[in-house]
């Protein structure tokens, strides 16, 4: 079996910014999100948003079994945090790069740009455990400060972080990418997202991918194959 690359028995946090650990401070980027999440959702009025919509949303039918993906997304982080910390200390810092570009930009949208989404069914046509759990969603998780969407550039930022590592096998490489590809169709099919909030994330994660692995991983690509 796979060892980790840290001992966690010895961690103090007298030690936190010991090299061993210092990858831990990466974490703190969740700190400042939560706090900026609490901010935008309680104190910018919804009837001050801008409505994002597109026909496309039109197109899309809700169905709620995408709810199965939807949530499955937060398994996917959690897990994805758990294996680059204990087996990949530079991987980590490498994602929590990512995602933290990613919080950045979308708060700095939500806050110069506040915006809503107005997609979410009155009513569900079916009585079932996957619309409750919608239901649920719906409750927890307010339609405003949609665009850019960060289930889809957190979910684009956890396949790049595993698709770039060398000890995962292509099956398993494949399989998140699947369930990536799952959860950002999601995001419009249970009514949680416009398209166009997909759409945006795209851009975001270019700059998030740049800035957490061109210097490290995509500038010696390009160098060895010029």
């Amino acid at each position: 079996m796979r060892k980790p690359v840290v001992d966690y028995r010895t961690f103090r946090l007298s030690k936190l910014r010991d090299p061993q650990f210092n990858h831990l401070l990466y974490l703190l980027g969740w700190v400042g999100y939560f706090a900026l999440y609490f901010i935008t959702e309680n104190f910018i009025p919804r009837e001050t948003c801008h409505v994002i919509y597109s026909p496309l949303d039109d197109m899309i039918p809700f169905c709620e079994y995408f709810v199965i993906p939807y949530t499955f997304w937060y398994l996917l982080i959690v897990g994805t945090l758990l294996y680059f910390n204990f087996y990949n200390t530079v991987g980590f810092k490498q994602f929590m790069s990512f995602i933290i570009v990613t919080q950045v930009v979308a708060m700095a949208i939500y806050i110069l740009y506040p915006n809503r989404q107005d997609l979410r069914p009155e009513t569900f046509e079916n009585n079932n455990v996957f619309t409750w759990i919608v239901g649920q969603l719906y409750a927890f998780d307010t339609s405003t400060n949609v665009c850019p969407s960060l289930h889809v550039a957190y979910s684009i930022g956890i396949a790049s972080a595993w698709l770039k590592e060398k000890e995962i096998s292509p099956w398993f490489k494949a399989f998140i990418v699947f369930s990536a590809i799952m959860i950002c169709l999601s995001t419009a099919f249970i009514k949680q997202h416009s398209i166009v909030d997909a759409f945006v994330a795209i851009p975001v994660c270019i700059l998030a991918e740049v800035i957490a692995y061109g210097k490290s991983y995509w500038m010696p690509k390009l160098k060895k194959k010029a």
